[in-house]
Formats: C-alpha cells, structure tokens, sequence
C-alpha cells in the first residue's frame, strides 16, 4: 500500500473514489462538517487529501489533512482518515515522510476513542480532549 497526495488539479477527477473513506470518518465529526463541505475545503486547497492505494491504484483509504503554523510547531492536522490509511508501520512512516516532506514538525489529529487508542501503536497520546455543547 501507497500513501499518496491527491494534486489540487486532479481532487474532481478521484473524488468518486475518496469521498466514501471521507464521508464514513466525518460520521463521527457530529455534524462539524458533510461530506459537500469537505468537497469544498478539497477542491480549493483548504484541506489536503491524501490516499492510500495498492500497485494497481486501487484507493483503499483516504483522508483530508491540513497544515498550520504555531509559534512553536509546522501542525499536520488530520481532519478525517477513513478506509485503511494507517494499516502498519510502513504506511504510517510514508504518512510522517509526507508531513515532513511539507515542513511538519508534529502531526495531530481528532479521533474517537478507539482510533485515539489505534494510533498510540504509532507513537501518538493523548493531548486533550475536545468537548462541545451547542449555544
């Protein structure tokens, strides 16, 4: 499996193919974005969409990331990772080759439980946890 970036100029032509990875992980976003929205933030660069796809280009996962400065920190932040992204060691290497191939100098994350939990195999913990209630 390949972990690969998606140019801006070709986001329209392998959305069939992404978009169901994306929209299942956006499932658990609890309505912060849908899946129209994340086609928006795609295709005019705002978020970033990475693929994972097997020798004969077959998308098996995929994710929408960003990047961010903080005063301290390049933040690659994904933003949602559905499918098989992260399925081993060398996938998850290619995704860190990635992020600091473009400058990062951490990389971050909102996960549920269960993803929070698969990701420590990775080197990841737990930073904090985001609440929210509706005004």
């Amino acid at each position: 499996m390949n972990i690969q970036y998606v140019p801006l100029a070709s986001v329209h032509s392998v959305w069939g193919d992404v978009a169901p990875f994306i929209e299942s992980a956006l499932e658990h976003s609890k309505g912060d974005y849908t899946i129209d929205q994340a086609k928006v933030y795609a295709s005019t660069g705002e978020w970033l969409i990475l693929v994972a796809a097997d020798a004969e280009g077959k998308v098996h996962g995929a994710a929408a990331m960003r990047f961010y400065n903080r005063p301290n920190d390049r933040v690659a932040f994904i933003i949602a990772m559905g499918g098989n992204l992260i399925t081993s060691p060398e996938t998850f290497e290619q995704l860190k080759g990635y992020c600091v191939a473009n400058g990062a100098t951490v990389i971050e994350g909102t996960a549920r439980e269960s993803t929070a939990r698969l990701w420590t195999r990775y080197g990841f913990s737990e930073k904090c946890r985001i609440v929210g209630a509706r005004l």
